[in-house]
């Protein structure tokens, strides 16, 4: 387990779900770390109790708000002015099936954009001109094995912003090394999440594991160690990779 005692790290989407494992995960290891929720604070609360108001922050923000995700980036410096790594991780699921009218399924496809891909470029925007004032800095965006193989037909916005997600951070990668800064995907296939299982319940738990390599469903806990070792620096040379932790559904 790496020592991560000193580092500061901003996760997005922190209170349940991915992002809380990687919180928790980043503050076992000794990070301080920006837990940042929308309107459901009970699971940064929990992490504050576990760990203290010293280590871990909370940070209110509707990212389908830009105004509040602009206010988002200057809190988080505020509270974290060493800040170094951050996870965006935010994300919403709604299906928008096809059958649906035109301004019902466009309303469900704008709000994905807005809070999947919207946001993290915001945050991206910010984050690189800072980093590069500080010569360091690492992004980590939590993508989708539905970036690759694409995703079923309820769900084409939340396909397509992970798609963007992923070229969103290559480009990063690409473009900002010279300044010291990397960025990374991690793309799970089907978590064992709230946001989720909805999806799982309509195909059936028993086929979604099938399809996989492994016995079980991955779990938000199998994502969280292998961001921790990026947020270390260890994997510094790795920065553009994408990281597929699906359980083997998805092999590239």
């Amino acid at each position: 387990m790496y020592d991560l005692t000193g580092k500061q790290i901003l996760v997005t989407g922190a209170s349940k779900g991915i992002g809380k494992a990687i919180a928790r995960q980043l503050l076992k290891q000794g990070a301080s770390v920006g837990l940042h929720y929308n309107s459901s604070p009970q699971g940064v609360q929990e992490l504050v109790g576990e760990f203290g108001p010293e280590r871990a922050i909370p940070l209110q923000a509707d990212l389908e708000d830009n105004q509040q995700t602009t206010a988002l980036f200057r809190n988080a410096l505020k509270k974290l002015p060493n800040l170094e790594s951050v996870v965006l991780n935010a994300g919403i699921f709604p299906p928008h099936p096809i059958s649906d009218s035109l301004d019902s399924w466009l309303k469900i496809w704008q709000k994905t954009m807005r809070v999947n891909l919207e946001s993290a470029g915001i945050l991206t925007k910010l984050f690189l001109e800072h980093f590069q004032k500080n010569d360091q800095g690492r992004l980590i965006y939590i993508g989708s094995r539905a970036a690759v193989r694409g995703e079923t037909e309820e769900y084409l916005a939340y396909a397509a912003s992970k798609g963007g997600l992923s070229s969103l951070a290559k480009s990063v990668a690409r473009s900002f090394g010279k300044y010291n800064i990397k960025a990374f995907v991690i793309a799970p296939g089907f978590i064992r999440t709230e946001m989720a299982m909805e999806a799982i319940s309509k195909i059936g738990e028993d086929k979604v594991v099938d399809e996989l390599a492994l016995n079980r469903l991955t779990t938000p806990e199998d994502i969280a160690p292998i961001v921790a070792l990026l947020c270390s620096g260890e994997l510094d040379h790795a920065t553009g990779t994408t990281i597929d932790i699906n359980a083997g559904s998805h092999i590239r």
